[in-house]
């Protein structure tokens, strides 16, 4: 199954766009659409906030990764301040995503998304 992207008249591609997407390429109704992108993103994000990875073969992974406490300054007054450990949420690029960024992979030859959750 192709998908087309006009031109966006927003210079990204937006939740509200892809339920508009879903809507008119496959059929979808309008208020499915917006329900399936929504759960989408929210299941992507209950996983990453229980600890779990989250791999799209074929795009990408999500993972979530532990900063360490380190010393920092206030700019404006250079008094040491501690900054605590943190989690921040990361993504990397599958290799066949980057290929396609860079034109090395034409995307009607590139094999469907699969995506899992963790040790799935």
């Amino acid at each position: 199954m192709e998908f087309t992207l006009e031109a966006l008249e927003t210079p990204a591609l937006t939740k509200a766009h892809l339920a508009d997407l879903l809507f008119e390429q496959i059929g979808l109704n309008k208020r499915e659409s917006k329900d399936m992108v929504e759960a989408f993103f929210n299941l992507i994000a209950d996983s990453l906030i229980e600890g779990t990875d989250v791999k799209i073969s074929g795009f990408g992974n999500f993972q979530i990764r532990v900063k360490a406490p380190r010393p920092g300054r206030n700019p404006r007054t250079g008094e040491a301040i501690p900054i605590g450990e943190r989690r921040v949420a990361t993504f990397h690029a599958s290799a066949k995503l980057k290929e396609q960024i860079h034109g090395n992979i034409d995307p009607d030859d590139a094999k469907e998304v699969e995506w899992s959750l963790g040790g799935e």
